[in-house]
């Protein structure tokens, strides 16, 4: 049997070379136009076969060729990060089936084997988050699986529909509109989409699942399960053309700006990245909703570059903290941890959209685009608010982490492992030239929009604005904090996503459980219950009671009987 370090380097590498191999079928894919469609016949008896289909397009090679090599970089990042943990074979090969039921997954054209990858997702996504055995990550584990259930039977739902087009080949479809079928079948998708990919309301297993190990948020995070619901919306893209997609795109972008709003108020390291997963998600939502399903799939490649290295640099920060993930414990890590500092702050200007780094090309063209639709003053407001809040808590986060804030803790280990840090490195370079060369492929032609001055400064000033509220917020000491505390309620709910986990949780089940012990005293230990079941019983048991006590005290019985028939026979 191979050793538990060799199993991870071997596992790392293997994914790294067919990511790699997988990219480079993509782009040629994409430069010849090609689609290749494989049919696997997994079994013939007499005229009933049972096949299962592959596509391999540019877009299924290239999503599939990142995830393998982010997941390459994660798994090699493992053999450090879980080096100690006596089951780190066990999370090996977890992990291994999550990134398999992803590939399985991007591949199919067939809403049957999406299915497989999409239930293998949950199931695997369930055991991954209650990897650390404790209540907090049980009840954390449980509200992420039956969150992504109600996806699960929306796909399930979706099928048993397409038996009405003879074909559960969705990509045969996605060019013909039927308007007495396909309604029900794209509001079954979109719902599927909105569950996966945590939009509102279903948006609070996300920071929840952050009780998973540190690798994990970085897969889930990145690339595999929070972003298979925009591809599979990408994939149905062709419908959405052909439906009012209004509501969907207000829900997209109220799930950008609660995330935002949300993240400025969080002290959770991990929370915050998982927020601004969820605002990242709710752009990626918003832009394909508007139109633009090749826009989406560019941020969903450059945000899978940036976000991946993101959460592994927070992991070895949260690792030389000693487990404390609360950023007020941190301060001058730069000094500390140089390298894994310097690759923390490119994934950040990544996020806030730095000019000419990866996040910078997918950002700005998405802007640009929405600013070209014709939608409403709201929506265009929220758009670019929402932007200068991303920047806003990315700057709050490295005043708090890296500069000069002193909280931390005396004694601290600060090493940075090498092997951590090899794993950053090719991260770094993709978070920082993914997006040009992805750019340069996915758009053989450049793009010219021609906007007023003004309305071109105005993503910049939101950056800049965004930018000076993160470091205002970052600033806050006692007596700047005694404002917030007066208007506590407001800022508590600006901060807890608008009181989601709760209504996703004790809100919605408590009601039930009052209901449920209603029925329970009229019902099960009602009158029926009184008369028929237990009845019978409490007479007999009774009357044993008597009868076992006239045997036992028989002789005093038949004394009190002989006076008590004296007395009345004097009387």
């Amino acid at each position: 049997m191979l050793g538990k370090v060799s199993l991870y380097i071997l596992g790392s590498l293997m994914l790294l070379i067919s990511g790699i191999m997988f990219f480079i079928f993509g782009v040629y894919f994409l430069i010849l136009d090609y689609s290749l469609f494989l049919d696997w016949e997994i079994l013939s008896l007499n005229s009933c076969s049972i096949m299962m289909t592959f596509i391999f397009d540019w877009i299924s090679l290239i999503f599939l060729g990142c995830v393998f090599i982010i997941s390459s970089m994660v798994v090699y990042y493992s053999e450090s990060y879980m080096g100690s943990d006596i089951y780190s074979v066990r999370f090996y090969f977890l992990v291994l089936m999550f990134v398999l039921s992803m590939m399985m997954m991007i591949v199919s054209p067939n809403l049957m084997s999406i299915l497989i990858g999409w239930d293998g997702l949950g199931l695997v996504s369930y055991c991954l988050v209650i990897y650390f055995q404790n209540y907090k990550s049980y009840s954390a584990g449980m509200l992420t699986v039956l969150t992504n259930r109600v996806g699960d039977v929306a796909i399930l739902l979706a099928i048993a529909w397409m038996m009405n087009f003879g074909s559960w080949h969705y990509i045969f479809y996605v060019s013909v509109w039927d308007d007495s079928w396909m309604m029900y079948l794209i509001m079954l998708i979109v719902l599927a989409g909105f569950t996966k990919s945590a939009q509102i309301p279903f948006s609070s297993w996300l920071p929840a699942a952050m009780a998973a190990p540190t690798p994990v948020s970085a897969l889930v995070h990145s690339s595999t399960l929070v972003t298979a619901g925009v591809y599979l919306l990408i994939r149905f893209s062709d419908l959405l053309k052909s439906i009012d997609c209004s509501f969907f795109l207000l829900l997209s972008v109220m799930t950008m700006f609660m995330a935002g709003l949300g993240a400025n108020f969080e002290y959770d390291l991990k929370k915050i990245i998982a927020l601004s997963t969820l605002s990242q998600l709710g752009l990626m939502m918003s832009i394909l909703f508007i139109g633009y399903p090749i826009l989406a799939f560019f941020h969903l490649l450059t945000h899978a570059f940036f976000k991946a290295l993101l959460f592994l640099c927070a992991g070895l920060m949260i690792h030389c903290m000693s487990d404390s993930q609360d950023i007020r414990h941190m301060g001058v890590m730069i000094n500390h941890l140089p390298f894994t500092c310097a690759c923390f702050l490119i994934s950040n200007f990544s996020l806030c959209g730095l000019p000419f780094m990866s996040g910078f090309y997918s950002k700005d063209i998405i802007i640009e685009m929405m600013s070209h639709s014709s939608f409403n003053t709201f929506i265009f407001i929220i758009f670019f608010l929402s932007v200068g809040l991303t920047v806003s808590y990315s700057t709050r986060l490295l005043f708090f982490c890296l500069s000069f804030n002193m909280n931390s803790y005396v004694c601290q280990s600060y090493t940075e492992d090498g092997i951590m840090m090899k794993s950053m490195i090719l991260l770094s370079f993709l978070a920082i030239f993914g997006g040009s060369t992805l750019s340069w492929l996915l758009f053989n032609c450049p793009t010219l929009i021609l906007f007023p001055f003004y309305l071109k400064f105005l993503p910049l000033v939101s950056v800049l604005f965004g930018g000076w509220l993160g470091y205002e917020f970052s600033m806050i000491g006692l007596f700047n904090s005694i404002f917030f505390l007066n208007y506590y309620s407001f800022t508590w709910f600006l901060g807890s996503m608008w009181f989601m986990p709760m209504f996703s949780t004790f809100m919605l089940y408590d009601k039930f459980f009052i209901l449920s012990k209603k029925y329970d005293s009229v019902m099960d230990s009602g009158w029926g219950e009184y008369v028929i079941s237990s009845g019978p019983i409490s007479f007999f048991s009774g009357l044993s009671k008597i009868l076992n006590l006239y045997q036992f005290n028989n002789v005093k019985v038949f004394m009190l009987m002989f006076i008590m028939i004296y007395l009345f026979s004097v009387i």
